[in-house]
């Protein structure tokens, strides 16, 4: 409970033009979107801590999104605010039309003041369907995708081993799990970690 009460004296200092340090609030890593806080809620409501959708509009250190659930969320970006977007990256690099998921606090205005935020992130489990030089063509539930390999950024999980620069591994026809940055209005991606069988 203390981290909690910490994490929100934190965000609203930052929130109010208070310096709290990148990343010093929690995980930046793309696993971390995916993963689900020990946060208490009532069955079938949501999380009030966390908000996913498009960014319709930016507006200072303000993000407005619009969910999957057509809920709208003013998500407020502060000094303490970590930005993934293939990698730690700036505010000024996200624009209309990404996507997001963001964890946070939520402040007494209905603002979710942000802690951690991944634009464009997907979380993809496909087939191989063919490997060219940088990139797999993807099998996704009957979609094509295709997924960039970036140099000196995509990487790749064999059977559970540490993360690996090299893909030489990846077969056509396999399963693998996907996590990278999704090119809005395109069947593209970037990789960011590929999770497969060697």
């Amino acid at each position: 409970m203390q981290r909690t009460i910490d994490r929100r004296q934190l965000l609203a200092t930052a929130a109010l033009g208070g310096v709290v340090g990148a990343t010093g609030l929690g995980s930046l890593a793309p696993e971390a979107a995916f993963a689900a806080e020990a946060v208490t809620v009532e069955p079938g409501l949501p999380d009030p801590n966390f908000a996913e959708g498009r960014i319709t509009a930016v507006s200072g250190s303000m993000l407005f999104v619009t969910g999957s659930d057509a809920v709208l969320h003013a998500i407020r970006i502060t000094d303490g605010t970590s930005i993934w977007k293939l990698h730690p990256t700036t505010f000024d690099r996200v624009a209309t039309g990404d996507g997001l998921y963001a964890r946070g606090v939520r402040l007494p205005d209905g603002t979710l003041a942000a802690d951690s935020v991944w634009v464009n992130i997907v979380n993809l489990h496909a087939h191989i369907a063919s490997v060219g030089r940088n990139m797999l063509n993807l099998d996704h539930k009957g979609q094509r995708i295709v997924a960039h390999v970036v140099p000196n950024r995509s990487a790749a999980v064999y059977n559970g081993t540490p993360a690996v620069s090299d893909l030489s591994l990846l077969r056509v026809g396999r399963h693998v799990q996907v996590l990278g940055a999704w090119h809005p209005g395109t069947n593209e991606i970037d990789i960011a970690t590929v999770y497969a069988a060697a």
